[in-house]
């Protein structure tokens, strides 16, 4: 029923106009000017003929042509060639020939018409005027340039009264920023702003519009888009529920499932509400703020309360920070954090406060730490100050690595091997090749050098001044069993990707 309510209702108008007559009390129509005025009753009875610089006047409207055929019974006419209706001070008609009901006052015309309101001309090929109310309306293609606008559809209908146009089908909206290309269209003269209700895109030199329902503001280039809008921009997208965007300076706000994605980069961000300027090369997302850096093989998902995005000169994302409460999750790392910064150009993660790591059985803690990912794997993780792994075997002990700094390097995505740099300490459980614990082994140097496999320590490398001691496992000091800062937080690891929303806080 949408679909055709623009369409029927000038139809409807004419209708209901036509109708109106019977309450109406019946006018005049005189001849002001004909150089020749004779009756010829060969076209009827009370049939009259007006020839040479016809002028015509019915209520207040003017009516000039080169030939009439008036009937003075029922008061119609037809006009032949350079009409021109003044029906205002400020509403002109033209045309090549016309057909007019004094009755119903619908005027008719056919052939180059041109109707002028101000600053807006309308032209078509055959259109219906309305003197009942001030409505003009076309079936077959017009065209409508309003200062720097020029529009166009296949159907369309003018309300004088309000200055606003109703466009449908193939509807064209041209103006020096922007081409706008829409099912169904409401223009208003006045504010030059045009409104959609349709499927619309807006095309322009920094990018494409597309919504379903919204409006554009011509004069000041600014839009509201609403239902299934998208802004692209190379290979940035933008949508939402509803975006206001401000085409001059190129910025937007955006409502309801936000979402920022760069098919270059691979990465996506989402949230509740965002901001973005293109031309500062930055946007941002919160509530429920997510991002993933995507790819064939895994994805990093990560969140946040508010992650920013920033972009290079070629306006390609390149960096994403996020603060407070960050957890993220892919199948071979996860972690925690209060703030994350991922730089896209080289594939640097760096995680800030209390950061904690996991990798298959391992836990890493430190101040700070930096991972490097190459092709989409990690390479290598740097732990500062306070660093230390915790390995969790399957007989539920923990063996573990302390130290000032530490750096490991990955391989196939298993942490193989570990430096640890100023102050190392290690507890390491000790087995036979049957698996039976056969001592528990503590040790401090100034720096080690650790090889896993399996993720399992495989073989320890004590540099500057080892101290180590092996105890029989019923010997080994209670004490001694944790080194000072051991913390286990296996129960706020993100389990998966949908779990990283969750605020784990650690009692």
């Amino acid at each position: 029923m949408k679909k055709t309510s623009i369409y029927i209702f000038p139809i409807i108008l004419l209708f209901f106009s036509s109708l109106s007559i019977f309450g109406q009390k019946k006018t005049t129509i005189f001849v002001e000017h004909a150089k020749i005025q004779s009756y010829d009753e060969s076209l009827g009875k009370n049939i009259e003929r007006l020839i040479g610089n016809v002028l015509l006047r019915h209520d207040s409207t003017l009516f000039y042509s080169d030939s009439v055929i008036l009937n003075t019974a029922n008061r119609n006419f037809k006009a032949y060639g350079n009409i021109h209706i003044l029906i205002n001070d400020t509403v002109e008609l033209f045309s090549d020939t016309l057909y007019y009901s004094g009755e119903t006052k619908i005027a008719e015309l056919f052939g180059n018409v041109k109707l002028i309101d101000n600053k807006t001309v309308l032209t078509t090929k055959h259109l219906i005027y309305d003197r009942n109310t001030d409505i003009a309306y076309y079936h077959n293609n017009g065209k409508i340039v309003n200062i720097d606008n020029v529009l166009t559809s296949k159907e369309g209908y003018y309300h004088e009264k309000t200055k606003i146009f109703y466009f449908k089908k193939d509807v064209l909206l041209v103006n020096p920023d922007y081409t706008t290309r829409s099912d169904t269209m409401i223009y208003n003269t006045i504010n030059e702003t045009a409104y959609f209700k349709g499927p619309t895109t807006i095309e322009g030199n920094n990018g494409t519009i597309y919504c379903e329902d919204g409006w554009y503001d011509t004069r000041n280039n600014l839009s509201e888009l609403k239902k299934n809008p998208v802004i692209a921009q190379n290979e940035q997208f933008l949508s939402a529920d509803s975006i206001i965007f401000n085409g001059t300076n190129n910025s937007g706000k955006a409502f309801g499932k936000v979402q920022i994605k760069d098919t270059v980069m691979k990465v996506i961000i989402s949230g509740v509400f965002g901001e973005m300027w293109r031309e500062k090369g930055m946007a941002y997302v919160t509530d429920s703020a997510t991002a993933i850096a995507y790819d064939e093989n895994d994805s990093l998902f990560f969140s946040a309360d508010t992650l920013w995005m920033f972009f290079d000169n070629q306006k390609r994302a390149k960096k994403i920070l996020s603060y407070y409460h960050v957890r993220f999750y892919r199948t071979d790392l996860q972690g925690k954090c209060d703030s994350m910064s991922y730089s896209l150009e080289d594939s640097v993660i760096r995680l800030y406060y209390k950061p904690v790591l996991w990798s298959e059985n391992n836990q890493l803690t430190a101040d700070s730490m930096t991972i490097t990912i190459v092709n989409n794997q990690p390479d290598s993780l740097v732990m500062y100050n306070n660093a230390m792994i915790i390995m969790h075997d399957t007989l539920d002990r923990f063996n573990q690595i302390k130290g000032r700094n530490m750096t490991g390097y990955f391989s196939a995505d298993e942490l193989k091997k570990i430096h640890v740099d100023g102050n190392a300490q290690t507890v390491f459980y000790l087995e036979d090749e049957q698996g039976n614990l056969i001592g528990i082994n503590r040790a401090e140097a100034g720096t080690m050098d650790i090889r896993l496999k399996n993720g399992e320590i495989h073989t320890i490398s004590y540099n500057e001044d080892p101290k180590e001691t092996t105890y029989p496992p019923e010997k080994f000091p209670k004490e001694g069993k944790k080194l000072k800062g051991f913390s286990w937080q296996e129960d706020i690891r993100p389990k998966n990707k949908y779990d990283i929303y969750r605020k784990a806080i650690k009692p």
